[in-house]
């Protein structure tokens, strides 16, 4: 996974104000992140079920590999950048009206 610098004024542009732009982002984050950690967890609940004669290297291995695929999934952070900067999320202040 390469490092790309992220120009800071277009993050700030679609707000107006970089430290909204940042708590916008954190929040899409946490979301993304909560989702990806109940879906993991539920692909290796599966797992939990057998006892210690089914604990053979094959089971090791299946959870080894759904373990490795979430690893390589993009970050909670950079999901939620590119859904900011592609217009895909939704957001208001809380004191303004619909």
């Amino acid at each position: 996974m390469a490092i790309e610098t992220l120009n800071l004024d277009e993050l700030a542009e679609k707000t107006g104000n970089l430290y909204e732009t940042v708590a916008i982002l954190s929040k899409r984050s946490r979301q993304v992140s909560s989702d990806m950690r109940s879906e993991l967890e539920d692909k290796l609940s599966y797992f939990e079920g057998f006892g210690p004669e089914m604990e053979d290297m094959r089971m090791k291995e299946e959870q080894e590999k759904v373990s490795l695929e979430y690893e390589k999934k993009p970050k909670p952070t950079e999901i939620a950048i590119d859904d900011f900067l592609e217009d895909k999320l939704y957001y208001r202040k809380p004191d303004e009206e619909e």
